[in-house]
């Protein structure tokens, strides 16, 4: 669990606020190519899933939006 945890956290700082699939999410893609998504699984207000997609196959079928800050 801790590594998983120090795998998000590097990812997680410069990733962007995006609309995976039209619902929350994030995406970190240097040189504006996405590298890995986060997926936001919100109940209640509350974050309480997060799913990273880093498999090029299935990130060429995500349907991303860059959220400008």
């Amino acid at each position: 669990m801790a590594e998983q945890a120090l795998t998000f956290s590097r990812f997680a700082r410069f990733a962007q606020p995006a609309l995976v699939n039209g619902a929350a999410g994030a995406v970190w893609a240097p040189g504006g190519r996405p590298r890995v998504v986060f997926g936001f699984t919100i109940t209640g207000g509350k974050i309480v899933e997060i799913d990273l997609v880093a498999d090029t196959a299935r990130l060429r079928q995500l349907d991303l939006a860059v959220l400008e800050d």
